[in-house]
């Protein structure tokens, strides 16, 4: 239980990262549920090429650019 809550803020922190990066506005449930689904996401392009994170950086620029891959494929898709 302690690891889900963690990976929810970690989630959070990511996804908030990733809308200032991509200028996006969203509120916080929006922000934690892109820094979940962006480290799947980010978990699968990541190993697609060969990397894997291993720690909390790692696995935080993972999400960061995980997420920011689902704001742009939002963008795209929704419009």
């Amino acid at each position: 239980m302690l690891g889900f809550i963690f990976d929810l803020i970690v989630g959070g922190i990511a996804g908030y990262i990733a809308g200032r990066i991509m200028n996006s506005e969203g509120g916080t449930i929006r922000n934690v549920i892109l820094g979940v689904v962006g480290g799947f996401v980010g978990g699968i392009v990541f190993g697609l090429i060969g990397f894997h994170a291993s720690n909390f950086i790692g696995g935080m620029i993972v999400s960061v650019v995980g997420a920011c891959i689902c704001i742009w494929l939002g963008r795209k898709f929704l419009r």
